[in-house]
């Protein structure tokens, strides 16, 4: 049930004045210390649905300037718009370093609306990705050790990974530059536009397949929520066409249990980006 869940509890802010927030990050949204990219905005676009008269994210642009750690926050805001649809706002969230300087961590340029007044007319030529069933997917329950170094988000979701995703895992990447999956949170809860902005960011990433190996930063992550998804498992397909210079797209469709096309996603990613303390194919996305 939304609103009774740890996604809910663990990305809510606390509105200190308006336009600023406080948040303290959970380190349970981490892949080796650092939070998820999807998650963090996941919280700023929280912040700015309080900040703005429009409930729901329409389009969200976000550029990842440092990671983020667990601990402490600050979320601060801007109006840059209002109108009778749509309103435009910016959120920026900054931690602390060691030294005790204010360090920008993520900055978001989002439009706002109301999804529920949009019209039912769907023209498209879009078709759901073909996925086995979940039961017939592997997640990372099924994998057969842990891996190292810690990955708390794994546990906090239902993520199912489709086979022919999955040759990086056995040493053998298909080179295709694909990932799909079923996607939820594991306590059961219903996915809505805020868990949308997590998903399009919680697979593996794309260049596993394709055989790299690595840490693989976001640098920047464009969302645009197109429906209020129905209750039920979500689909994820990503796909990269082109990998150069040491940076790669990452093209995201999500879909729900109605076959709707209710989000979509780019993102641009360093890659190759090895840590030579993690074991080869076994580093996670760290945004």
């Amino acid at each position: 049930m939304i609103g009774d869940s740890e996604f809910d509890r663990d990305s809510a802010v606390t509105r200190r004045e308006p336009g600023v927030y406080d948040i303290e990050l959970s380190a349970g949204w981490t892949i080796f210390g650092a939070v998820n990219g999807g998650f963090l905005l996941a919280v700023l676009g929280r912040a700015l649905a309080d900040a703005l008269p429009h409930p729901d994210p329409f389009a969200l642009s976000a550029h990842y300037l440092t990671a983020s750690r667990p601990g402490p926050a600050v979320v601060r805001t801007e109006a840059v718009r209002t109108g009778r649809t749509l309103s435009t706002g910016q959120a920026s969230l900054f931690q602390y370093d060691d030294e005790g300087n204010e360090v920008e961590r993520i900055r978001v340029l989002a439009s706002y609306g109301d999804l529920a007044a949009l019209p039912d007319d769907v023209r498209t030529t879009a078709v759901p990705p073909a996925i086995p069933p979940l039961e017939q997917c592997f997640g990372a329950d099924d994998a057969p050790e842990p891996v190292p170094g810690g990955s708390a988000i794994a546990g906090r979701l239902m993520l199912k990974l489709d086979p022919a995703t999955l040759g990086w895992a056995l040493g053998a990447p298909s080179g295709k530059g694909e990932m799909r999956g079923w996607f939820g949170l594991a306590d059961g809860r219903d996915p809505d536009p805020f868990s949308l902005l997590l998903a399009v960011d919680a697979l593996p990433p794309t260049a596993f397949e394709i055989g790299i190996q690595g840490w693989v930063p976001t640098v920047e992550l464009t969302v645009h929520v197109r429906r209020r998804p129905a209750p039920g498992p979500l689909r994820v397909s990503i796909t990269t066409r082109n990998l150069a210079g040491g940076f790669l797209e990452e093209d995201a469709e999500v879909w729900d249990s109605e076959d709707r096309l209710v989000a979509q996603s780019r993102q641009l990613a360093r890659a190759g980006l090895g840590r030579a303390d993690e074991p080869s194919g076994r580093v996670q996305r760290t945004d």
